[in-house]
């Protein structure tokens, strides 16, 4: 008989979530063993990055810290017009992975015209709308950044573009909109772009871990919770159990921090 039990993820544990998942994905697992898999570098991504090395015991020379190009900090904090922190030279690079072997230091401009169908690149996402499957990613590269090369991989060679993607940067709006909105001749700050590729947000992490189906019931909090979501997640007791077990290896998960 099903059941329905609800469970509070934080942010950094719905990250860490995510990056547990990704390593079953078919897709994935498929271009880890004969293939290239290019993990752009990202606050989410750097949890998958660090969950894929450890699974194939690659990632000494690997840490999180500084695996992002822009980032989203409180007003209080500085950083430069495109997002970026003032000392961002200890950048490590994307991680790029061929053939189960991690090609240290690369980035996805050094290896995208490689790329072919059954390839996989994970770029993470600034927006999104789960009512309408969508989403967005800011951009403040005059020529597109990573996305820009990523899309002409996805587009032109059909390379499996995924976008791991947090609950708390849901939005209420039709991306489309918001974009036309901010490409405007005049706005200014960053622009948007709405993204194909398969999302995947914690609620899919727990489909694809359990089977279980989860729907976001609350959210918010304090002192840590903040950007939090409440899940109500039903299934069969096998499968409310196995959620549970997961979402409590990472319910300790510590913020984020520089």
């Amino acid at each position: 008989m099903n059941q329905i039990k609800q469970f509070l993820i934080t942010p950094a544990g719905g990250k860490r979530l995510i990056a547990k998942a990704m390593l079953k994905h078919p897709s994935l697992k498929k271009a880890l063993n004969s293939g290239i898999v290019v993990i752009i570098a990202g606050t989410t991504n750097g949890y998958i990055a660090e969950e894929i090395l450890s699974n194939i015991s690659q990632d000494d020379d690997f840490s999180r810290r500084r695996f992002f190009r822009g980032i989203v900090l409180p007003p209080s904090r500085t950083i430069t017009s495109d997002g970026r922190l003032p000392d961002s030279n200890d950048f490590p690079g994307d991680v790029v992975i061929k053939n189960g072997k991690w090609q240290n230091g690369k980035t996805i401009f050094d290896v995208v015209d490689e790329l072919n169908e059954g390839d996989v690149i994970l770029k993470g996402a600034n927006a999104l709308n789960l009512s309408l499957n969508q989403a967005g990613i800011y951009i403040g590269h005059p020529e597109g950044g990573t996305i820009g090369a990523a899309l002409k991989a996805h587009i032109g060679r059909r390379v499996k573009l995924i976008l791991p993607v947090g609950l708390e940067k849901r939005v209420l709006e039709d991306i489309n909109k918001i974009a036309n909105k901010l490409n405007q001749p005049g706005v200014l700050g960053a622009r948007m772009l709405p993204t194909p590729g398969e999302i995947f947000t914690e609620i899919h992490a727990i489909k694809l871990l359990t089977g279980a189906n989860a729907d976001i019931i609350a959210s918010g909090g304090v002192s840590g919770a903040e950007g939090s979501v409440w899940l109500a997640i039903a299934g069969d007791d096998k499968q409310i159990n196995s959620a549970g077990k997961i979402i409590r290896s990472v319910s300790k998960e510590p913020n984020f921090n520089l």
